[in-house]
């Protein structure tokens, strides 16, 4: 089961202009090898056959010819392969002469897609030799002994996706044909290309790509020509980049003297998911269908299944972007999230924010966004009121952490301790102290919850939550407890992220103190501490023991939240993206753990409070998220047994 991935490749092969004999021997040699490794679909470059600097030798008969015998030879070839091969030649078409691309399989000529924006400017003069297939009609043509339709209307059925074509210049308009094709159901575009190198062009290029495919919501496979064309007056320096909905997946090396295959998997369950949640997109398809006449769809021969294995590198960590991209990330997240309070403190003509602090990752967090909402606004701090409210479970390293950090911030503390309190309700109700049950560590964060709320109320000001993404698609969370405040600022935050963000404006204070506690905070176990320490005052009751590894659960979140994908898919991607570090059945575990408890807790999430959304994932139910909180989970807890 390939679970929705394509095999494609982005082949480059050498090349000596105006041969065409021997550039189909390298070219076979490359669709062998990619039929060996279970590759769907290869392009190869704009003009492989011939060569694209071939000039005014495309007018000379014998090289046209030739290509064509070349087209033969690898149809006869490659006869008994069942891959799809996307080669470029020249082909005479009704007085005209066009710039095709061919799709071939198992000895046939599935359709023939001439090009349909031809550059004639600087380097270019592609319209001394060559017609745009936009203007001539769409029709058939004898060329290898076979009648093959001839169009840019024309669109490729496989068992496991559709496809299109566009050539070079084509992606390059301002409307290119890959978009068409795409609202008429393309879930990929190849796109054969001779892209000579220029300074800063290949930049350009990357991101000509990304938002192309990010535009139509497709997979692009891009193959450009290199080493072996003249270089008379230009260079081509070995182009292949494919992209999957704006995200570059593989890239080859520019500049090579050999040649080059790029593979790798392309998602095209993922890329119809979207497509499905993209209603942009459904109206493009309606309007498209009413003003763009007749598709040809060609289906392709249904050939028996190859063996899948997956290839393509899966982040471990989907919230967390790497390298430069998290600085940039962190920044806009936090300043969504202090722009956020800044304007419920404004509406709300608030004195006060009242936040309890804890000493660990989600209270300091949501302390720092209150107090960068705060600077924003000009407001002297000491109206961030923080309360640490110690309780049974409290350790002495999280306490000196939260009071710590409050004076270096510069903030109104108080402390007040839930012991007594809790003493006193668990005799009223007639519960055993001793017994360390869900009524022991709810009272406790119910009456924290009081306290706050109470105290808001006091000082003319509302409660910030600090409850994460993460703690509300496990509802590790206390009904009417923690769950509940007035503006939850890390309500769309997920617990990899949060950390993150913290060690981000650590690394960034410049008060050495204030960095080294926030610091520790990064360090210190998850916990809720809610159950009393050890003999040495060590935190207990750590999170991660009870509902797994929070790397996990956000993995599983984020597939099943951003892309609907069933258990058995997630299973197969968090195996390649954790590698090692977590084996089969640990990860099946926490994997069906995620499932029950995703569905169970959801009736703490269709009441949950107000927050800011800052990425692409949230359980919002008045945004990202509606479901019914007696929905069953069967067939998702039944495909996770299933699982081996």
């Amino acid at each position: 089961m390939n679970h929705g991935f394509v095999k494609v490749a982005s082949a480059i092969p050498s090349v000596r202009v105006a041969d065409p004999q021997y550039n189909v021997e390298q070219i076979e040699s490359l669709v062998i090898q990619a039929e060996g490794k279970g590759i769907e679909i290869i392009c190869l470059p704009e003009l492989s056959l011939t060569g694209y600097s071939c000039g005014d030798l495309f007018g000379q008969q014998l090289l046209l010819d030739e290509a064509e015998m070349a087209l033969i030879h690898l149809m006869n070839n490659t006869r008994s392969l069942n891959i799809i091969s996307i080669v470029g030649l020249p082909v005479a078409y009704r007085g005209s002469l066009l710039n095709c691309a061919a799709v071939v399989q198992r000895g046939k000529i599935l359709g023939l897609v001439p090009k349909t924006f031809l550059p004639n400017y600087r380097e270019f003069y592609e319209k001394r030799w060559f017609q745009s297939g936009a203007d001539v009609p769409e029709g058939t043509v004898l060329i290898c002994g076979q009648q093959v339709t001839v169009s840019t209307n024309m669109l490729f059925s496989t068992p496991s996706c559709t496809f299109g074509v566009e050539i070079c210049e084509d992606l390059w308009a301002p409307v290119p044909p890959s978009s068409m094709l795409a609202v008429q159901g393309a879930d990929i575009i190849f796109n054969l290309s001779a892209d000579n190198d220029l300074v800063g062009k290949y930049t350009y290029l990357q991101n000509l790509l990304a938002q192309q495919s990010a535009r139509c919501i497709c997979g692009y496979v891009y193959s450009s020509c290199g080493f072996g064309e003249s270089t008379q007056d230009v260079v081509f320096s070995s182009k292949g980049l494919i992209y999957e909905n704006g995200v570059l997946i593989a890239e080859a090396k520019r500049h090579q003297f050999e040649a080059q295959m790029l593979e790798t998997e392309i998602d095209v369950e993922r890329i119809r998911a979207e497509r499905r949640r993209n209603t942009t997109f459904a109206a493009c398809q309606a309007e498209s269908s009413m003003v763009n006449g007749q598709w040809t769809m060609v289906d392709t021969e249904r050939v028996p299944a190859r063996p899948f294995s997956l290839t393509r590198v899966i982040d471990a960590h989907p919230f967390v972007p790497s390298g430069a991209r998290l600085d940039e990330r962190c920044q806009e997240i936090f300043d969504i999230q202090t722009e956020g309070l800044a304007k419920r403190i404004q509406h709300t003509g608030s004195e006060t924010v009242v936040v309890g602090i804890s000493g660990g990752l989600d209270s300091t967090l949501a302390l720092l966004v209150c107090v960068g909402a705060f600077d924003r606004l000009g407001k002297n701090r000491r109206g961030i009121v923080g309360i640490t409210m110690p309780g049974f479970g409290t350790t002495d390293r999280t306490y000196t952490n939260a009071v710590n950090l409050m004076k270096l911030l510069g903030i109104t503390i108080r402390e007040i301790s839930i012991k007594e309190a809790c003493i006193q309700h668990f005799n009223d109700i007639g519960h055993d102290m001793q017994k360390h049950d869900t009524t022991y560590e709810n009272g406790q964060a119910r009456e924290r919850t009081q306290i706050l709320m109470d105290a808001a109320n006091q000082m003319n000001g509302f409660v910030v939550g600090t409850g994460d993404l993460s703690e509300l698609a496990l509802g590790w969370a206390t009904y009417n407890g923690d769950h509940m405040s007035m503006y939850g600022v890390n309500a769309s935050v997920p617990k990899t992220l949060v950390r993150h963000l913290v060690y981000w404006v650590a690394e960034r204070t410049k008060d050495e103190s204030t960095k080294q506690t926030l610091l520790d905070i990064v360090d210190t176990p998850i916990s809720p501490e809610l159950i009393p320490a050890d003999g040495q005052g060590n935190i207990t009751q750590k999170t991660e023991d009870l509902v797994g590894p929070y790397e996990l659960h956000d993995f599983f979140l984020y597939y099943m939240l951003r892309w609907g994908f069933r258990p058995a898919k997630i299973y197969l991607l968090a195996r390649q993206a954790f590698g090692q570090k977590y084996n089969d059945a640990t990860i099946r575990k926490w994997l069906k753990t995620f499932c029950r408890r995703f569905f169970s807790q959801q009736f703490k999430r269709s009441c949950m409070p107000d927050g800011p959304k800052v990425g692409s994932c949230s359980l919002s139910p008045r945004g990202d998220w509606r479901m019914p909180s007696d929905a069953s989970s069967d067939a998702w807890l039944k495909e996770c047994d299933e699982l081996g």
